[in-house]
């Protein structure tokens, strides 16, 4: 990506001047500063260098529009400038002083966003030198951030872009400790560091997982956990031994820790069984925080009256189930009986291809519902990778939705995004047109990728 960003930061110059991905002053906004201690310096570690590039004023005139909160418009004008949404309505918005792109017999939608990401900690290709997801030595690592393993030269990134329309991403840690670390959100942009990724005033997340993986993986070391009881034994004391944590001795488990306890920090749970799910519920009320999102949530259908009346939402897949014991009991239906109970659901993909297609996922759920009696609208469907992934990662109020004053990430389909014939072809990220499947020049490329086959592919 290292070849498009500064070919793209030298164009943002000419314009209005941009600053390095890395080279920046590391400056952070109030923000930034949610679960993360000061360094030495007084400055956030890490801290978010993002700059947007630079855009123009767009218009896209006569498209259907979804807004990604339930709203559809006929013929509809989407208007941004400066990187915000200005106005979204019908035909008789004003369109002066916007470039005009006729969106007729075309779809926009809001970017698409996955809650559950591991690009860049397991990179393409797949291979041991790149496998950077689990600090699978210990059940519980809260001290570990995922930002610490992200490449930026992930090819799966602009796959995602170009493929997906996904503009912002959750990279998680892996699923095989109790506790696994910090998540980082990112705007999925070509950037030479993770700092120049990562999303301004996103709060970070913290991974938990319940189940079978930590007590298969420490288990099988002769160590606790090897039982689901020995899961939550781990978990109340860690959680009693966080509360103890006074800070005057800087611990950076404890602090991540310190941090959910505070709210200031979200916890996305990776667990299976609607019985276990209960229980954890059930043991943060105990403890004192909240569970944000399960993950993997393939048994979230039996329990929806309890994760909407615990404000919990659900990530799941369409129809990924049946691997394990514990994904065993997965249906088809699940989405849809979450959305008819009114519980809140998030498509996931956990997946550097199943990323490239979670509409196509949201569409497979929403037949699944059909085939039940279950007509759930298509303007709720794409809430499930827009808006409402957007509410559970913390980033509700900057994204996810095509309202005036949010971020103008926004997808131009060349059909109707729920048809499998369907794909992105234009996307826009805080305004800038990072993708175009009608320009050559609009396909990133990373360092990796040069002088490969397949360069650029994005078949």
């Amino acid at each position: 990506m290292k070849r498009f960003a500064m070919l793209a930061c030298a164009a943002a110059m000419a314009v209005s001047g941009c600053s390095t991905a890395d080279g920046g002053s590391g400056t952070a906004s109030a923000s930034d500063a949610r679960g993360a201690a000061l360094g030495a310096d007084g400055r956030v570690p890490y801290a978010s260098t993002y700059q947007r590039y630079p855009g123009r004023p767009t218009a896209l005139v006569g498209a259907t529009v979804f807004d990604g909160r339930g709203g559809r418009i006929e013929n509809g004008t989407v208007l941004f400038r400066d990187g915000e949404v200005v106005a979204v309505g019908d035909a008789s918005l004003s369109t002066d002083g916007y470039d005009r792109i006729d969106g007729a017999g075309k779809f926009v939608t809001p970017g698409v966003i996955d809650i559950h990401s591991h690009l860049g900690d397991y990179p393409t290709p797949s291979v041991e030198a790149h496998s950077d997801g689990n600090e699978a030595t210990s059940p519980m690592t809260p001290e570990v951030w995922a930002e610490h393993s992200v490449w930026p030269q992930d090819p799966g990134f602009t796959r995602a872009l170009a493929n997906g329309g996904v503009t912002a991403l959750q990279i998680l840690p892996g699923s095989a400790n109790l506790t696994g670390g910090r998540s980082v959100t990112l705007k999925n942009v070509s950037a030479r560091t993770v700092q120049g990724m990562k999303f301004p005033g996103a709060p970070y997340g913290m991974k938990m997982a319940c189940g079978e993986n930590p007590k298969r993986v420490y288990g099988g070391k002769g160590r606790m956990p090897s039982t689901r009881m020995g899961n939550f034994a781990v978990n109340r004391q860690m959680w009693l031994d966080a509360q103890a944590y006074d800070g005057e001795k800087r611990d950076l488990g404890k602090e991540t820790l310190k941090g959910v306890l505070d709210g200031e920090i979200l916890i996305h749970n990776h667990c299976y069984r609607a019985d276990e799910m209960a229980l954890v519920i059930d043991m943060a009320k105990e403890m004192g925080y909240k569970v944000t999102a399960f993950h993997h949530a393939v048994e979230a259908y039996k329990i929806g009256d309890l994760l909407r009346e615990n404000d919990i939402c659900s990530a799941i897949w369409a129809d990924w189930y049946g691997f394990k014991m514990e994904s065993y009991d997965g249906i088809l239906e699940n989405a849809a009986l979450l959305q008819k109970a009114g519980a809140c659901v998030v498509i996931h993909s956990d997946d550097a291809n199943g990323i490239q297609r979670l509409n196509q996922e949201a569409a497979k759920a929403q037949a699944a519902g059909l085939r039940l009696g279950m007509d759930i609208p298509d303007a709720d469907v794409i809430g499930w990778f827009t808006y409402n992934a957007a509410k559970a990662m913390g980033i509700g109020e900057m994204t996810g939705s095509l309202e005036a004053g949010k971020m103008a990430d926004v997808v131009l389909w060349n059909g109707d995004p729920l048809s499998v014939y369907s794909r992105p072809e234009k996307v826009w990220i805080d305004g800038a047109l990072m993708y175009d499947a009608m320009d050559r020049t609009r396909r990133p490329v990373s360092d990796f990728e040069l002088g490969q086959p397949g360069e650029g592919d994005v078949k």
